[in-house]
């Protein structure tokens, strides 16, 4: 799709994972993407197989937002957390935590958003509550599933920026 844009997942502390990506559009449209419940059901809905069922974002500092995806067989996953900071359209830092606590605790990303010539890189620091937390989210197929995701987020923002006026 857009292999020159590839995904970077690299760990450069004792509990954090540092996931760089680009996209080509404009920053406030990827901002808007990572947070408006009418854009996230377009393309947030994770495997083939997957939708996204619940999307729930109340984009305030305090508000919570909530993520369910329904499978095959009727399997749910489900995530939230909470909103710490909001600076549109540059900066995200929000808690994390997975129904099924495979992370071991909460987490806390980072999403930081910049603009060069129409083009956003998106950098997002995940901080886990242990190094063995860290190096378990590493050893699962978290990688391949970022870059799926980030995959149908570039179909999306090539459809709306194709469909911008």
């Amino acid at each position: 799709m857009h292999a020159h844009n590839a995904l970077s997942v690299t760990a450069p502390g004792e509990r954090d994972i540092v996931i760089t990506r680009a996209f080509d559009a404009p920053r406030e449209l990827v901002f808007d993407a990572l947070t408006k419940p009418e854009l996230l059901k377009r393309w947030f809905h994770g495997p083939d197989g997957w939708t996204l069922t619940v999307c729930e974002v109340d984009l305030r500092v305090g508000g919570a937002y909530r993520y369910v995806w329904s499978g095959p067989e009727g399997v749910e996953m489900g995530m939230g957390g909470v909103h710490r900071e909001i600076e549109r359209p540059q900066r995200i830092v929000r808690s994390e935590r997975f129904d099924m606590d495979w992370t071991g605790g909460e987490t806390v990303g980072t999403a930081v958003l910049s603009e060069r010539d129409g083009k956003t890189t998106l950098v997002t620091t995940v901080v886990y509550a242990s190094r063995e937390a860290r190096d378990g989210a590493l050893a699962s197929n978290m990688e391949q599933g970022i870059a799926a995701g980030y995959d149908q987020l570039d179909a999306f923002l090539a459809g709306a920026a194709a469909t911008a006026p």
